[in-house]
């Protein structure tokens, strides 16, 4: 199984707050409406500002971390 450490070593080139675009990009390339479901499902924290997407890179290795993220890539 994978841990913080993994994830926090390849997700270093990223910025410590990513946006919506980089997140996609940290998950595999997932769809616009995908990414989007997660934020307004709060599956993932992150905060929204000015009509922008900010999620700190932590908040992202909380996610790949939690059962729902394992539970969506079984499907």
């Amino acid at each position: 199984m994978r841990n913080e450490e993994y994830y926090e070593q390849i997700f270093e080139p990223y910025l410590d707050v990513v946006t919506l675009d980089e997140f996609r990009s940290m998950l595999g390339g997932i769809a616009d409406s995908t990414a989007r479901k997660l934020l307004r499902g709060n599956h993932v924290k992150h905060f929204y500002i000015r009509n922008t997407y900010m999620i700190p890179k932590i908040w992202v290795i909380e996610y790949v971390l939690s059962e729902h993220y394992a539970e969506y890539r079984e499907k």
